[in-house]
Order: structure tokens, then sequence, then C-alpha cells
């Protein structure tokens, strides 16, 4: 089943009011402009709070590494996967998710959660912060469980994992249990890339075979299965903080598995659909991520590699990958890459070995890491300026959606 196609009814009666706006039709136009808009503006602040630029040092707002890590993985992980879901979701069960007036309260509260992450009390930005998930999560949930659709159960159950990982995080960081902030945020993105991994299990295959002529991805059950298991043994692994000699041979294990399967779906016939090659490359990086994180487990490197191969290379990359095919294939528009797309994907990719050298090369890290965040934000500014006419703009095939 194709995951991201969504045929919608016609004959609506044109948009008459603010909450009729093409924005708010369908749940990937907001969200995915504002997970672009946010990744772009985040990261530069980042990096001029980290080298002491004026104006942004002596501001009063609460930006740290405990605010960096959290705002990539809550704030703009959170709804580019609830802009998904709430896409797909309607495809899968026939119903409504979220449009309109709910869809822009939804996009109201996580917006307010950026902001008081940023210079609100601590009360007030966990509060503001930590609704938006089970908020968001809820009528998702509802949606599967009236159409019966069991096989999806398991998304709102991470997503639940996501909502945990995240108090822990605010109760940690504000000092209201000894708990420890940075691991509930690392244990987080071992949950987004089990989420990553089993879509991307689904829907990688599917559009190597319809995007490439050609091509005929080998997939095996078993091996898929096997692969998702240990993925998943390993992020329940280091959220309990096994010992490096469980969590090692596990996480080894899942990297293995995952750029095995990635070889067999023939990647090295993508090289000229950067729309399916982008996909091919950001899953491999779940593979490689987990390689790294053995190896830190060992005292080899830092863990900081391999966090940033799943967060940067992995996350961002499926990100950027999908906002466009999505943006593209439901606003009525060919699925083929321009040279925008191919810069946003090149650029991402070159941000993610930057930043993973950056944490394995100390010496020319600093300047690695400058490189890195210009990769970065480069890529998501070019997504807005591209990808806003489309995402607030009517269906060019005159559908809804």
């Amino acid at each position: 089943m194709n995951l991201l196609h969504i045929d919608e009814p016609l004959g609506r009666p044109a948009a008459a009011t603010f909450w009729q706006h093409p924005l708010w039709r369908l749940g990937f136009r907001p969200f995915y402009l504002a997970t672009a808009l946010f990744a772009a503006l985040a990261i530069p602040l980042w990096i001029a709070s980290l080298h002491g630029w004026p104006g942004v040092a002596q501001a009063s707002l609460h930006i740290g590494p405990l605010w960096h890590m959290h705002e990539m993985v809550f704030g703009m992980a959170s709804a580019v996967i609830i802009g998904f879901l709430y896409t797909a979701g309607r495809n899968w069960t026939g119903l409504w998710t979220p449009v309109r007036a709910h869809l822009a309260a939804l996009v109201a509260l996580w917006a307010a959660g950026r902001i008081a992450m940023l210079c609100a009390p601590p009360v007030i930005a966990a509060a503001a912060d930590w609704l938006f998930l089970p908020l968001a999560a809820w009528p998702l949930a509802g949606v599967l469980r009236k159409s019966g659709n069991r096989r999806n159960y398991f998304l709102v159950g991470l997503l639940a994992l996501m909502a945990l990982a995240n108090g822990a995080f605010h109760a940690g960081a504000a000092g209201w249990l000894a708990l420890d902030p940075v691991h509930a945020i690392q244990s987080a993105i071992l949950v987004v890339a089990l989420m990553m991994a089993a879509i991307g299990t689904r829907i990688i295959p599917m559009f190597t075979r319809n995007g490439v002529p050609g091509c005929q991805p080998v997939v095996s059950v078993r091996l898929d299965r096997a692969s998702l298991a240990l993925l998943a043994l390993s992020a329940a692994a280091w959220a309990l903080r096994a010992p490096g000699a469980l969590f090692g041979p596990l996480a080894i294990g899942a990297g293995v598995l995952v750029l095995l399967r990635v070889l067999l779906w023939k990647p090295y016939k993508t090289l000229r659909h950067p729309l399916v090659w982008i996909l091919h490359l950001s899953y491999a990086w779940i593979g490689a991520g987990m390689v790294l994180l053995a190896a830190a487990s060992a005292g080899l490197l830092p863990s900081s590699a391999g966090f940033h191969a799943l967060a940067v290379g992995a996350m961002a990359g499926l990100v950027v990958g999908m906002m466009t095919r999505t943006a593209l294939g439901h606003t009525g528009r060919m699925l083929r890459a321009g040279r925008a797309e191919t810069a946003m994907f090149v650029l991402i990719q070159l941000g993610a070995f930057s930043r993973v050298a950056a944490a394995l090369w100390p010496g020319p890290g600093a300047v690695l890491l400058v490189a890195s965040a210009a990769c970065w934000s480069v890529a998501f500014a070019l997504y807005v300026l591209v990808y806003l006419p489309y995402l607030a703009g009517a269906r060019i095939d005159g559908k809804e959606g």
C-alpha cells in the first residue's frame, strides 16, 4: 500500500475562511513548513550562542546544549513525524485526521512549546512543550481504533515512548527527579530511529521499484523482522542503561542488518534518481549510527558520533527526502527532483558527514561543526523558499489535500 498517496473527495466549496485556507487542509502542509523554518533558524541560533556572538549570547534565552539537543528531537522531529502520520493516517483509515481549526491549534501548541523552551520558566516550558505529543497522538489513535487499523498501533506506542522520554527530560533538567536529561534525549533519538526504520522498511523498496525503471530491490521479510527486532532491543538496552557487553553486540547486529538490507535494495541503481537515493543513503545512516554507538559502548569513540549519525544523517536526511516527496505528490506535482531538491539532499548529507567527523576528530572539530551547521541551515532554508508556495497553495490538480 502506498503510504503517501491520499485521494480525497472532490466537490467541496472553495475556501471562504482562514480555517479553510489550503495550509490547513492536511497535516503535512503546516507541519512540514514549520519543521523546515524552525530547523533553518534553530541551528544558526545555537552556533551563535556557542561562539558567543553579540546579541545572542547576551540575550535572556535558554540556549545551551540541552536546548539544542531537545529541540532537534522534540521540536523538529516531533513536528515532521506528526505531519507525516496525519497524512498517511488519512490514507490508511479513510478517516479524517485533524484539519482546519484543530490542525491549526496543534501547530500553535507546537509553536508555543518552541517559544517556551526558549524563554519561559521551566514549569511553563515543560507544560507547553510536553503537551504537544500526547494531544497530537490522541486523534491519530482515534482514527486507527475506529478503522480497526491495528497494523499501525505501534506508531502510537512509539509516540507515547517519545512523550515519556520528553517528560523524563523535563523532570531531570529542572531537578524534579534524579534523571539524566541527556540520556532521555538519546533514548528518544533511538525511538525515532526505530520509527524511521519501520516506516522505511515498508516504503523504500516500493519507492525504488516505482521510481527506478528496471530496479527490483530484494526484500526478505525474515531479515526485515530480525533487523527491526534488534533495533528495538538495542534501543531498550540503551534506555535501560544495559552494560556495553550487552548493548554492543545488539547494536552491531542491528547496524549490520540495516546496511545489508540497504545493499539488497540496490542503491547503486538509484544514482540518477535523487528522490530515491536520498532515502537509501539516509536509511543507511541508521546502520552506521548503530555501529558507531556499539564502538562508543566499548570506549573506542564518543557516543556523540553515533547519535549525530542517527540525528543528522538518518533523521534529517529522511525528513528532507520525505518532505519533498510528500509535498510534491500531495500538491499534485510530478515526483521529480529538480536542482533545488538535489541541492537540499547533497547539503544534508555533507552536513551529516561533517558533523560526525567533528565528533571523531576534535582538532578541526570547530570548523567542521560550523560547516555542518551551514549545510543544514541552507538546506532547510532552501526548502522553505521553494516549497512555501506549494504548501500554502491549493493542489494544482484540483483535488483537496
